[in-house]
């Protein structure tokens, strides 16, 4: 699994934005684009992949924007990368006990069943993770403040 997808990155970005937001009045794309320096036509992109997931949804109007349709505790990270890179999947290797090892397939039998098992904890680790942990993180990052230096 490749999690490199800058589109992801966006989306986790946006839920991001949008679960740290004190109000419960939507935010419009363009003041998340202002915020996150995504470009707002990619921006606009991965908000309606999260509209089609039902991850967020969009208000209309001059007030209008977008808003969570679900608490950050219930929003995993593997929600958001399904919603814009599509289904996580562990493909199945060949069956171990069908296969009669021949010289070198045994060492790819072995090295498929670690990637696989890398895989499984992979998704694993995204189900695991929520926005609310993301919301926190981030809070205790940059509630920090920054360094004073004295002379």
């Amino acid at each position: 699994m490749r999690l490199s997808n800058k589109r992801i990155d966006y989306g986790i970005l946006v839920a991001l934005d949008l679960a740290l937001q004190a109000t419960p009045e939507p935010v419009q794309a363009r003041e998340i684009a202002k915020r996150r320096s995504i470009p707002l036509r990619v921006l606009e992109q991965v908000l309606n992949a999260m509209k089609r997931a039902g991850l967020v949804e969009s208000v209309r109007g001059a007030q209008g924007g977008y808003l969570l349709r679900k608490r950050p505790a219930e929003l995993s990270l593997a929600q958001i990368v399904e919603a814009l890179d599509g289904p996580i999947v562990v493909p199945l290797a060949a069956s171990h006990a069908a296969v009669q090892p021949r010289r070198g397939l045994e060492q790819q039998l072995l090295l498929n069943g670690i990637w696989e098992r890398l895989r499984q904890a992979e998704i694993d680790l995204l189900n695991r993770i929520t926005l609310t942990e993301l919301v926190e993180n981030y809070r205790a990052l940059f509630q920090r403040g920054s360094p004073m230096y004295h002379i």
